[in-house]
């Protein structure tokens, strides 16, 4: 049986999950569902986010979503300034996973995190162990009080596609 910080946390806390060992490492959402057979809206993108004073943030949002870095930083207030992508060198030395199998649990104290609120209406997500060979699936409620992680809006909003139509040009 698979064992990281992770599944040690859940363990000690008393939290049941289900554990889901893939077949072969995986690093993206599309790899890790289809390893899982889960579906991505289930699955939690874990990003680290840092400001110009490499001050970082876990941003966690549905697998099918994208990002929106200024609404987190919005979220945080006046002090952070300018929230880019953390370097996978800067996750590895922060966070202590890997790109690709970051998980929002076990993190510095000073590392904030948010989900986007969507994330609170689900009742199962699929995180990683922090290893790249398992993930786990376990109730949304306590993913969100484990990882004591504030609400927000922080996905991109769709953007209706811009189409031309080369016959009228």
């Amino acid at each position: 049986m698979l064992q990281t910080k992770v599944t040690d946390l859940l363990d000690a806390h008393n939290i049941p999950y289900r554990l889901l060992p893939h077949n072969e490492p995986v690093f993206t959402v599309d790899a890790a569902a289809a390893q899982r057979g889960v579906i991505r809206e289930e699955m939690v993108k874990s990003i680290l986010l840092r400001d110009k004073n490499r001050h970082y943030v876990m941003a966690c949002i549905p697998g099918d979503a994208r990002l929106n870095p200024q609404a987190v930083q919005t979220h945080l207030g006046g002090d952070w300034q300018r929230l880019t992508f953390a370097s996978a060198a800067e996750i590895q030395a922060i966070t202590g996973y890997v790109q690709g199998a970051v998980s929002p649990l076990c993190l510095p104290d000073n590392v904030p995190v948010i989900f986007d609120h969507t994330l609170a209406h689900f009742t199962n997500v699929n995180i990683s162990t922090g290893d790249p060979m398992a993930g786990l699936e376990l109730k949304a409620a306590d993913l969100i009080r484990l990882a004591k992680a504030q609400l927000a809006e922080i996905v991109q909003k769709n953007h209706p596609q811009i189409t031309t139509d080369f016959n009228t040009l």
